[in-house]
């Protein structure tokens, strides 16, 4: 018998850390409306920097979702929590957190920011009237690809939901946000 749990202790324990993982985060990572507001100006002065033509693309939207600070770890199974504001005409209108757990080889950890941008009024009023919103489920969301000095405004995006993820070192591409649930807070 002890042969038998000793077997299992592994999982068991990488089963115990993704669990404290997403409930700490959700509790002791929880940030203020006033620090989400400042990461998220921090997070669109970045993309207006690193995405040319981000500034007038971001001008078209009839909202923007920016999540500045996911952060992903796992051992074996994961999780990931961050939170952020959506904005309409350049103010904050709500906050929103997206939570997620996976299975498979992953170890460490690793920050990212995800930004959404809502090309028409339809696929915004859809997201805000949703119960927690999941991409690729409520709505799908194009990750936008485009080659090195190319203007944004010049790609003809005809996609109600364009999203732009960021790491540390950057764009990220070839990436998905299939799966990934957004929920409104109450800040």
């Amino acid at each position: 018998m002890l042969n038998r749990i000793s077997t299992y202790l592994p999982v068991l324990s990488a089963m115990i850390f993704a669990f404290s993982l997403l409930t700490l985060s959700t509790q002791s990572f929880s940030a203020s409306a006033a620090e989400i507001d400042i990461k998220v100006d921090e997070a669109l002065k970045r993309f207006q920097t690193e995405v040319s033509g981000g500034d007038r693309f971001l001008e078209k939207a009839s909202g923007v979702l920016v999540l500045p600070d996911i952060i992903k770890a796992g051992f074996g199974i994961g999780g990931e929590y961050g939170e952020g504001a959506l904005r309409i005409s350049g103010s904050t209108v709500d906050y929103y957190n997206t939570a997620a757990a996976s299975i498979g080889f992953q170890l460490g950890a690793q920050q990212k920011t995800v930004i959404l941008v809502f090309m028409n009024d339809e696929a915004l009023q859809q997201f805000r009237d949703s119960d927690g919103w999941k991409a690729g489920v409520d709505g799908s969301v194009a990750v936008v690809e485009w080659g090195v000095g190319e203007d944004i405004n010049t790609t003809d995006i005809k996609d109600p939901i364009v999203g732009f993820v960021f790491s540390n070192k950057g764009l990220m591409y070839n990436l998905t946000l299939e799966g990934a649930k957004f929920t409104k807070l109450n800040k």
